[in-house]
């Protein structure tokens, strides 16, 4: 083999292993019919909460807050689709790894928050019962 044969066989052989490569990690494409439906999603999951808060639709204070959170979450999912562009297959998952791990510590940190003041109000307040007053005791001038 001469050195040009070699030299042109080597490069062809490194460029299509790089070409290969290249074309991994291609970025999000975002158009603007992506964005329309996202931005349109985003004013119906803002307006509808919007709606049943305004309108009193739901009496129960419990059963509104799961209600505004399920579109809370719907709102979140949302935007981390349409607009941040978030799935699978950009950087090999790693930013849905990441972001699937935050959101798992977070709630982990909200839950044990909640328990240990559940748990301290519960444990260290006095009690609240009609007419238990501590005796105050009263001293002479």
């Amino acid at each position: 083999m001469s050195a040009s044969h070699t030299h042109t066989h080597a490069a062809q052989g490194h460029d299509a292993h790089h070409h290969d490569d290249h074309h991994q990690d291609a970025g999000p494409h975002s158009t603007l019919s992506g964005y329309m439906v996202g931005f349109v999603l985003s004013v119906i999951l803002t307006a509808i909460p919007f709606w049943l808060v305004m309108g009193k639709v739901i009496a129960d204070k419990g059963t509104m807050a799961l209600v505004l959170g399920a579109f809370a979450v719907a709102q979140i999912l949302v935007h981390m689709v349409c607009f941040l562009h978030m799935n699978g297959k950009i950087e090999g998952g790693w930013t849905l790894l990441s972001t699937l791990f935050t959101v798992v510590f977070v709630a982990v940190g909200i839950a044990g928050t909640l328990w240990v003041m559940f748990h301290m109000n519960a444990n260290m307040m006095p009690t609240h019962a009609p007419g238990h007053m501590p005796a105050v005791e009263q001293r002479a001038p």
